[in-house]
């Protein structure tokens, strides 16, 4: 095999949870010392020695997956590219820092200091704009438990939703039945759903990473625990307002045609509301 054909080779990378498919070329643009250069250029036992291996045996790397794709942009470009109001420049940094890519740390400070020569004028203005708000009688529903004003940014609403079912023993036989669930689905505010669930939110689905003030209907939590969801929220001063459940269809789907008709039987999606005032 030619070196232009090995690099043409696609490589399955496991990034924190989070799948990608590149070429070794690409991984190969990387510094020498880089450990992504050591992925291209190394054998299996070599990789293994430095990466593990997930359940589908592609390389995992654990690190932020959701991060990663800005990485890859960088090797293929060979430049800087991020989304208009990009937030995590820091946690980015500290990410090609770890893949020792020097030319993408350094360009990060550039746009970093240069954002923070042109935001000097408008941090002043928020800081007189903060206090002029501290200064108000606000009403009730913004205090926290001790009497002080909680930032609207941090006031809102999180959707907490489920489709599940129960698992039953062969022929429906078994004497315990277990509770089912295969993906919890998190909706609002992309500031608080992060702000809440932390690591445990799942980003890969949403296709906007830029902003954290928008809204969204695709995350989901890594874990399928419906009371570890609700202990954070809890923990993080949001009480439940609402819930909603419904059964679903299944004698057509085919999902009612590979598993076990009593649990179809019992399939349902449930909804619930949490708010933080």
């Amino acid at each position: 095999m030619t070196m232009e054909n090995y690099h043409l080779d696609v490589i399955e990378l496991n990034v924190g949870g989070v799948t990608y498919a590149t070429t070794l070329g690409t991984l190969h643009q990387a510094e020498s010392d880089s450990p992504l250069v050591t992925i291209s250029t190394s054998n299996t036992s070599e990789t293994r020695s430095i990466f593990g291996r997930d359940s589908k045996n592609r390389v995992f790397i654990d690190r932020d997956g959701v991060l990663f794709r800005y990485i890859l942009d960088y090797l293929r470009n060979r430049k800087l590219a991020l989304p208009e109001n990009f937030s995590e420049r820091d946690r980015l940094r500290n990410e090609a820092e770890y893949y020792r890519l020097t030319g993408m740390s350094q360009a990060l400070e550039q746009t970093r200091s240069s954002s923070s020569a042109n935001g000097k004028h408008s941090s002043e203005n928020l800081l007189y704009k903060t206090a002029t708000v501290n200064s108000v009688d606000l009403n009730s529903s913004l205090m926290n438990s001790r009497g002080l004003p909680v930032p609207r940014s941090n006031v809102g609403y999180v959707v907490i939703g489920y489709r599940g079912t129960f698992a039953f023993g062969r022929d429906g036989l078994a004497d315990v039945k277990f509770r089912k669930i295969s993906r919890i689905l998190v909706c609002g505010r992309v500031r608080l759903c992060r702000e809440v669930f932390g690591e445990t939110l799942n980003e890969s689905r949403d296709p906007d990473h830029g902003q954290t003030d928008r809204y969204t209907s695709r995350f989901f939590l890594k874990h399928t625990f419906l009371e570890q969801a609700f202990d954070m929220l809890s923990e993080a001063s949001f009480f439940m307002v609402g819930c909603a459940a419904s059964g679903c269809s299944n004698s057509t789907s085919e999902m009612g045609k590979q598993t076990d008709n009593e649990e179809n039987r019992w399939l349902h999606y449930n909804e619930f509301v949490f708010y933080r005032s």
